[in-house]
């Protein structure tokens, strides 16, 4: 890896390489954000009926920043009680 990009004060980074998808996860309807920022990628899973966001990870490439998130979100998701 090269170094950080820096900015020039007040130079604001545009999200580039959105995707958001809807899959299954834990028998959970989710829905998985991506995008990068500069040089590094955001991860967000939201639950999709209420929208409610339980995990963000953060890597160098999306596939690291996926893998984190849904590792995240998985461990979440089994601890919670369905009613």
């Amino acid at each position: 890896m090269g170094q950080p990009r820096r900015r020039a004060r007040g130079e604001a980074l545009k999200p580039e390489d959105y995707s958001r998808r809807r899959t299954e996860l834990g028998g959970w309807d989710v829905e998985i954000e991506t995008y990068r920022l500069g040089d590094v990628y955001h991860t967000t899973v939201y639950n999709a009926d209420p929208g409610a966001r339980f995990a963000r990870a953060d890597g160098s490439t999306r596939e690291e920043a996926e893998q984190r998130a849904l590792e995240k979100a998985t461990r979440y998701l089994a601890q919670t009680r369905r009613f």
